[in-house]
C-alpha cells in the first residue's frame, strides 16, 4: 500500500484506437492543378471590365464638357447683371445731378447774426429837479388850475373843499405883513394862490414863482408875515387881523410855497387845534408834490423827444 496515490497515466487512452496515428478516412485529398483545367466560376471576365471602363471614362468626359459649359453660362449672367446695374445706377445719378443742379444755391455763410452793443454808455436820464429850478428849462405853462386842479382835494378820509383861486404878477399884493416886500426883494415874478375849507378850518396857499432856486430859497428863509388870505366861493373869510393863525414857509426848486390856516368864525388858533395843522399838512404836501410833478413831465417829456423825432 502506498500513501503516494495512484500513479495517473499522462495522457488518456482511447481503447478503441487501434492507430493514434492513422489518416481521417473522410479526408479529401486535393489534387494538383493541371494545365488543361477548365475556367470555373472563380475567373474574371477581362473583355467586360474593359468595356465598363470605357463607360465610364464616356460619362465623365460628357460630365466636364456639360459642367464648363453650365459655368459660362452662370458667369455671363452675372457679368450681364453687373452691366444692367451699373447702367441703372449711372442713370439714377445722373438725374440726381440734375435735380440737384436745379436747386437753390445756400449761401455759405449760415452763421446767426449775433447781437452788437455799443461801448458808450447811454446818458442818464433827465432829472425832473433841472427843470424846476431854473426858469430857462422851466417852460410848462403855470396856472391856479394846472397846480390845483378839481373842485376838492381828498387825502385819506378827508375830504377839502376847493374855495376861491387866483393868479398875479403883483406878488406884494398877494401877502401881507412884510411878506410881500420880501417877495419883490427876491425877484418874484408871479404868485398863485388857492383856498381850501374843510369843517370850518380854512387855509389859502400861495405859491411864489422865480427865476432860480437860490432866489426862492432865500424868499423862503426870509420869510416874515404870511400869504394873504383869500376868500370867496363859498368860503367866509378867515385869518382877519386881531386873531392868530397857523402860517408856514417851504421851497422847492424855483418856488416858494407859503400856507395860512384858521378858523372862519375868527377863533384863535392854538397848538392844541390838530385840525388846523392837519389842513395845513394836507395842502403843502400836495402843493410839494404838485411843483414837483411839473418837473417830472418836463423830464419825460424831454427823454422821449429824440425818439419822437426820428
Amino acid at each position: 500500500m502506498s500513501f503516494g496515490g495512484p500513479q495517473w497515466p499522462q495522457q488518456p487512452q482511447d481503447p478503441y484506437q487501434q492507430d493514434p496515428y492513422q489518416q481521417d478516412p473522410y479526408q479529401r485529398r486535393q489534387e494538383p492543378y493541371r494545365e488543361d483545367q477548365p475556367y470555373t466560376a472563380q475567373t474574371p471576365d477581362w473583355s467586360a471590365l474593359a468595356e465598363a471602363s470605357a463607360a465610364r471614362t464616356r460619362r465623365k468626359r460628357l460630365l466636364l464638357v456639360g459642367g464648363a459649359a453650365l459655368a459660362t453660362a452662370l458667369v455671363g449672367t452675372v457679368i450681364a447683371a453687373a452691366i444692367v446695374s451699373t447702367n441703372k445706377k449711372d442713370d439714377d445719378g445722373a438725374n440726381l445731378a440734375d435735380t440737384t443742379s436745379a436747386a437753390p444755391e445756400l449761401p455759405t455763410d449760415t452763421a446767426k447774426p449775433q447781437p452788437s452793443f455799443s461801448s458808450v454808455a447811454p446818458p442818464p436820464p433827465p432829472d425832473p429837479m433841472d427843470f424846476i429850478s431854473s426858469a430857462a428849462k422851466d417852460k410848462a405853462p403855470l396856472s391856479a388850475e394846472s397846480l390845483f386842479p378839481g373842485k376838492k382835494l381828498t387825502v385819506g378820509d378827508r375830504v377839502h373843499k376847493k374855495g376861491a383861486t387866483a393868479s398875479t404878477t403883483a406878488c406884494a399884493a398877494a401877502a401881507e405883513d412884510g411878506l410881500g416886500a420880501v417877495l419883490e426883494r427876491n425877484g418874484c415874478r408871479r404868485v398863485v394862490r388857492a383856498t381850501y375849507e374843510k369843517d370850518g378850518v380854512a387855509v389859502t396857499v400861495g405859491v411864489a414863482v422865480f427865476d432860480t432856486q437860490a432866489a426862492a430859497l432865500k424868499a423862503k428863509e426870509q420869510a416874515a408875515g404870511g400869504i394873504a388870505p383869500l376868500a370867496g366861493s363859498g368860503v367866509g373869510g378867515f385869518c382877519q387881523s386881531q386873531t392868530v393863525c397857523l402860517r408856514r414857509a417851504n421851497a422847492l426848486g424855483r418856488y416858494a410855497y407859503f400856507t395860512q390856516a384858521g378858523f372862519t368864525s375868527g377863533k384863535k388858533v392854538t397848538t392844541g387845534d390838530r385840525a388846523v395843522f392837519k389842513i395845513s399838512d394836507d395842502l403843502g404836501t400836495f402843493t410839494f408834490n404838485q411843483i414837483y410833478a411839473r418837473g417830472r413831465a418836463q423830464a419825460s417829456a424831454a427823454a422821449t423827444a429824440p425818439a419822437a423825432g426820428q
